[in-house]
């Protein structure tokens, strides 16, 4: 794990990843059109937590859209596990695949070893949050060492919806 760790009001490392059913993405991606882009980290295919929440996440894809936030979860998984995960939990939003270990480090993320060869045979990410706003600026950092702590999401459609109502600033950026 790096010490490395990304500053609220900063930007996201210009990172490319393939995405499950072809094209790819590139997470630091300053070209919003006036949406917004939440960055969710998960730790892959492994996980059942992660499954779980990408489901909730999903039943909540059309509420993001019409909020004009779009949403994209990406993983160290390879494409075959991203792509039987996407299948298997009928997830509906994009999904990147393939986050190197220093492409984990430059994200300031905690990276854990698999328990056993059960779990995983990699290194993977823990959780993460990244809500990017319309100037292409971090405005909310969730992380995570274990897959136990998350933001709520209802709570996180109803903080994106009222920051772009009510013009809320950047918080935490104190010092840089």
């Amino acid at each position: 794990m790096s010490n490395y760790k990304l500053d609220s009001g900063g930007v996201l490392p210009s990172i490319t990843l393939p995405l499950v059913g072809g094209g790819e993405a590139t997470l630091g991606d300053a070209q919003q059109a006036n949406h917004w882009r939440l960055v969710f980290v998960y730790r892959g295919m492994h996980c059942p937590i992660c499954r779980k929440y990408l489901r909730k996440l999903n039943s909540l894809a059309d509420k993001f859209a019409e909020a004009k936030t779009e949403i994209i979860a990406v993983s160290g998984d390879p494409q075959a596990k991203a792509e039987t995960m996407v299948q298997k939990e009928r997830i509906g939003f994009d999904v990147a695949y393939g986050l190197s270990i220093e492409q984990m480090q430059q994200l300031g993320l905690w990276i854990s070893e698999p328990r056993s060869e059960q779990e995983t045979d990699r290194p993977f990410a823990e959780p993460a949050l990244f809500a990017i706003n319309t100037d292409g600026k971090i405005q909310l950092i969730d992380q995570s060492n274990t897959p136990f702590n998350r933001s709520d999401l209802d709570e996180l459609l109803d903080t994106v919806i009222w920051i772009r109502e009510n013009d809320y600033p950047i918080r935490g950026t104190y010092g840089q």
